[in-house]
């Protein structure tokens, strides 16, 4: 057990840090921006929930690239690994150039959502920059799986970790209007993350094509690199239930931002504060997810459910105490990591009730993420990824918004709807793993 857990942790520390930077970016924004006012708190919570959920969906379909790698790594089959890999950046293109024009030519649902006029109208413009800003984001996505997938997990490590005060000095810049340049304000914390995005892809990008670990791969490009439905299919049976998976957890929390956001603007930001910090120790969680994802994936290409079974163990051990330090923290610094964001009095109360109960779920969280992580592995993301959208849309909003406005509990309604559905997901979810583990040792 205790191999399998430092196995484990090996992998995963360099994508739970490069994780966690890629959500420090937001944090920067939300953080720099509400030191301005909180209505540009407000405005960047109503653009990033909308944006939230494609983001989401195009970040699903990367993961097929890292299971692929993962599959045909464990058989030393190099053809295949470069071939998925070709394909599969194909298909982020695509799907990130439509994602990309589809929020476009929908920027005027930040209108649309029952929001203070203000809000609405502050969040436009810096909705439009960070819809564009997807399109290197999901690119630099899809090279972070395959690298990730080979286990050369610190390459996108490091450049993640770079991009965060690469992002903090742009902001500063254009935010503030420092050094001569004009005080953007949010529409300056767009660009900064924009110009952050693409910076990072690029650089990734060079690496992949030229660093000497990736040569192998490279050297067999005029076979490899060709465009195949067969392969795109094999990629998309992964990607888009992984999708549907992902999107059903993250849009519920985006859902139900615009839901609070419906209340008032102190309580939209409130949960924006909350939702932020929740956000940053639960991406710890998904990179964990994706090592045990990878490692479980590596096992079944050798079809050692033995071996599954127990990575599967040691990480669900391993992130249960990882979820307790996360509650405690939220329990005992609540006020202290509000006051990041705001100095409003109002804010900084409800937020920190919020982080009380962001700090009940954490276990239950983290506990969940890494049980699909797992079922990934093991190819198994349709029924999972019902579980998910039942666990969510069927009971957790729906509850939600019956203690939010039926019983008046507010934004507190909302997120104890949340923790309930959260906490059916990991409990079917990790049940779905073992039983299927034993299954197959027999």
């Amino acid at each position: 057990m205790k191999k399998e857990i430092t196995a484990s942790l090996k992998l995963a520390y360099p994508i739970i840090l490069g994780e966690l930077a890629q959500v420090a970016l937001h944090l920067i924004d939300s953080a720099m921006v509400g030191q301005v006012s909180y209505y540009h708190l407000g405005a960047s919570a109503l653009a990033n929930n909308i944006i939230h959920i494609p983001f989401i969906m195009g970040m699903g379909l990367t993961i097929a690239i890292a299971q692929m790698t993962s599959l045909y790594q464990g058989r030393h089959d190099h053809k295949n690994v470069s071939h998925y890999f070709f394909n599969g950046m194909f298909i982020i293109l695509l799907a990130s150039l439509i994602i990309a024009t589809a929020l476009l030519f929908g920027k005027d649902l930040v209108y649309n959502m029952k929001q203070d006029i203000k809000v609405a109208t502050l969040a436009e413009p810096y909705f439009k920059i960070i819809a564009w800003s997807l399109i290197p984001a999901l690119l630099f996505f899809g090279l972070k799986q395959f690298t990730d997938g080979l286990q050369y997990t610190k390459t996108a490590m490091a450049l993640s970790l770079f991009a965060l005060p690469l992002n903090v000095f742009l902001n500063w810049l254009l935010i503030y209007g420092n050094w001569g340049f004009p005080r953007l304000e949010l529409i300056g914390a767009g660009i900064g993350t924009l110009l952050t995005r693409v910076i990072i892809f690029v650089l990734l990008l060079i690496l992949v094509l030229y660093h000497p670990l990736y040569k192998k791969y490279k050297l067999i490009a005029p076979r490899a690199w060709k465009l195949s439905k067969k392969t795109m299919r094999d990629i998309l049976s992964i990607g888009i239930p992984s999708s549907f998976q992902l999107t059903m957890e993250a849009g519920a929390f985006a859902i139900s931002g615009l839901i609070i956001g419906s209340i008032s603007a102190i309580s939209l930001a409130s949960h924006q504060i909350a939702l932020s910090i929740s956000s940053f120790t639960f991406m710890a969680s998904v990179g964990l997810s994706q090592a045990l994802s990878i490692r479980t994936s590596n096992a079944y290409s050798q079809n050692n459910w033995v071996k599954a079974g127990i990575i599967g163990k040691s990480g669900l051990y391993l992130t249960a105490l990882y979820g307790i330090f996360c509650a405690l923290i939220f329990l005992f610094f609540r006020f202290p990591l509000s006051s990041m964001f705001t100095q409003n009095e109002e804010v900084l109360q409800l937020a920190g009730y919020l982080l009380i109960l962001s700090a009940i779920f954490q276990v239950p969280d983290t506990i969940q993420v890494n049980s699909s992580g797992l079922l990934r592995g093991i190819k198994d993301v349709k029924v999972p990824s019902f579980i998910v959208a039942m666990a969510y849309w069927v009971i957790g909003i729906p509850l939600g918004v019956l203690l939010a406005f039926k019983f008046n509990m507010g934004a507190q309604g909302i997120w104890i709807g949340l923790i309930i559905g959260l906490t059916i997901s990991s409990i079917f979810l990790t049940r779905r793993f073992f039983n299927t583990i034993n299954r197959n040792k027999m």
